[in-house]
């Protein structure tokens, strides 16, 4: 009898919203269908099923929030569901969704009990098993844009990598866990972002939710989006979401008309206004480009203060030069491309051969971060760090001049399965070595403390030897003698080599350095990327791989399969244990790189035992109860990129 009913509230609404629901976008429905995931008709879960769908399309749902949950019935026929519309949509678009829907849901999945139905505007789900507040990264759904980005696609699949993961960092730290973004890609096109989240996940698990969908995306296409339950993320060359909805710009009300119910005296008005602003403010406009001009022209004097300017004008090179040098930046030059801009390799006057890292002028890097790693590079020497030779800095031309490394960076070599053979054991612990030695002295030898904030596999550069060399200072931070941490609301870096506490709650110290490390470590031991797992994986990432197999006592199982035949079983399972202990949740039990160094050139001493790594997967018991304690302290305590 309830399923009568039901089926006539369907009816009802249908007829309502028939004209609504036209302009709705069916993409994808999911519905298992297995004989333990069915009912049948006349069953206390399908009369479960009916009141859950009732509630969640009623007219007193959160349309306005554009998220509900709802929970029906008692063990063992208990069903839980929700909804989840597009941040950017009004509710009356969220309801005409929903309750669609619902309409549709016993037709696309019919007697199954849980599916997951993906809308353009809303995601309605429900399942016999409880799906609140549990992240849930498989049921995925792809759509792709059929055509093929042919403009500049290196930098492309860089810009929406980056701009998608920084566009997650925001959403998850945010209430709604939503969040957009518009780029300009080129002078006549953007780039449209959004990624989203149910908001009934914690930070970290939107975080890891993000990443799984932004890993997946074919970001050689110009347009694709990957769907999960909990999470989905998009990018296209056109605007595809309610741009006023998200940030309104002012409105300027059009002049009317005389003779079209006008006032003669506001069309005056309108004349006459603009141009008494055009004649007083045309003359202070000449003078501030002018006077910028003057700025940007004694720009190199200015930039720098201090003891700063007697280490770096002595490393200040002509722009001619430079020009010269890499052939007038020609593509024939070209060798890769940093955070900030492309890489050249160029032959100065004197035949020393230099990699020349010119900034774009769309870069998000300024003049303070270039100022910044002018003033740090040019006063650290180490071994084990990129030597800078020289930088340019004219007009708008920001250019930084650094010694030649031949073997290009080590996610070239160490990811890719045709050239990781190179790197034997005895290298890869070599490298490892080096890249501890050089963050020591980052951290503890040189005259500043300096904390790098973006350690990663493409920041390590290889010399003939193979003798690594930590790069790009842009993001970098100097300590003072006595200070341990900081906090900034402007979280930069990459995902997956970034520390819970850094991304969450913008706290950074060596120790974020320290994580990043252990990061490196394990991705060195293992040739894969932290991020290169997805949903098929038993784990989410390297990190949760290894603390796995360690915690199964199987740590052998995470070797390169090119070396595990060939190398020290007790100096691989060695680093493997300080990697973790590198990469572990709470900062304050991450060695020190002083320690650290000592662990890896002294087998005498005895290794704490790890413990729970940072993002790494807890029981659900344990990631209720400890989520649930800090997240209700991030959510006065937001920090945006």
């Amino acid at each position: 009898m309830s399923s009568l009913i039901f089926l006539f509230i369907l009816s009802f609404l249908n007829a309502s919203f028939t004209a609504s629901a036209q302009n709705l976008t069916f993409l994808n429905s999911i519905c298992p269908n297995t004989n333990t995931t069915t009912f049948s008709r006349n069953s206390t879960y399908s009369t479960n099923l009916t009141t859950l769908l009732s509630s969640l399309s009623s007219r007193n749902a959160s349309y306005s929030t554009g998220f509900q949950t709802a929970t029906a019935g008692e063990t063992p026929d208990m069903i839980t569901g929700l909804f989840l519309c597009r941040g950017d949509l009004s509710p009356e678009v969220c309801r005409n969704c929903v309750v669609l829907s619902v309409n549709r849901t016993l037709t696309r999945c019919p007697n199954v009990r849980e599916a997951v139905l993906y809308y353009e505007e809303c995601m309605l789900r429900y399942s016999h098993r409880n799906i609140l507040s549990t992240p849930t990264l498989r049921q995925r759904a792809i759509r792709v844009n059929s055509n093929n980005m042919s403009y500049k696609l290196v930098l492309f699949k860089e810009t929406v990598s980056y701009n998608l993961n920084q566009a997650a960092v925001e959403a998850a730290n945010s209430p709604r866990k939503f969040f957009t973004f518009k780029y300009n890609w080129t002078a006549f096109q953007n780039l449209y972002g959004l990624v989203q989240c149910t908001p009934d996940l914690t930070t970290r698990d939107c975080l890891r939710c993000l990443q799984r969908s932004i890993n997946g995306l074919p970001v050689y296409k110009i347009g694709a989006r990957i769907l999960y339950p909990s999470c989905n993320s998009r990018y296209e060359l056109y605007s595809f979401y309610n741009e006023s909805a998200i940030t309104t710009p002012p409105r300027v009300p059009s002049p009317l008309r005389p003779g079209k119910g006008g006032n003669p005296s506001v069309l005056v008005v309108a004349i006459v206004v603009p141009v008494i602003i055009l004649v007083v403010l045309l003359p202070i406009a000449c003078y501030c480009f002018l006077a910028k001009r003057a700025k940007n022209t004694y720009v190199t004097a200015s930039a720098f203060s201090g003891d700063d300017i007697t280490t770096a004008d002595s490393l200040q090179l002509d722009y001619r030069t430079i020009q010269t040098a890499t052939n007038d930046f020609s593509e024939r030059n070209k060798i890769g491309r940093g955070g900030f801009g492309e890489v050249y390799k160029g032959i100065l006057s004197n035949g020393t051969e230099v990699a020349v890292k010119r900034l774009s002028k769309t870069s998000g890097q300024g003049e303070t971060e270039f100022k910044n790693e002018v003033v740090v590079v040019a006063k650290l020497q180490h071994r084990n760090l990129v030597r800078l030779q020289g930088f340019c800095l004219e007009g708008e031309e920001r250019i930084l001049v650094y010694e030649y490394v031949c073997n290009k960076s080590l996610d070239y070599i160490i990811f890719d399965p045709a050239k990781k053979g190179q790197l034997d054991w005895t290298l890869r612990y070599k490298i490892i070595g080096g890249i501890a030695r050089g963050i020591l002295y980052l951290h503890h030898d040189s005259r500043l403390t300096v904390i790098h904030r973006d350690l990663k596999a493409s920041n390590i550069l290889l010399d003939e030897d193979m003798n690594p060399k930590i790069a790009d200072f842009g993001m970098a931070r100097i300590f003072g003698m006595d200070q341990t941490q900081e906090k900034t609301s402007r979280v930069v870096g990459t995902l997956g080599y970034m520390p819970p506490e850094y991304v969450m709650r913008g706290q950074f110290s060596m120790k974020s350095d320290v994580y990043s490390f252990g990061v490196l470590v394990l991705e060195i031991i293992s040739g894969r990327k932290n991020s290169s797992f997805d949903e098929r994986d038993v784990a989410r990432d390297l990190v949760t791989y290894a603390w796995r197999l360690w915690s199964n006592g199987t740590p052998l199982d995470l070797v390169d399969p090119t070396i595990e035949g060939n190398c020290q079983k007790n100096e691989v399972i060695r680093c493997i244990h300080i990697g973790l202990l590198c990469v572990q949740e709470d900062p304050v039990k991450r060695p020190t790189l002083s320690t650290i160094f000592v662990m890896l050139t002294s087998n005498t001493v005895t290794l704490p035992v790890p413990q729970q790594p940072g993002f790494s997967v807890h029981t659900r018991n344990q990631l209720h109860e400890s989520s649930s304690s800090v997240d209700r302290s991030l959510i006065t305590d937001l920090y945006p990129r």
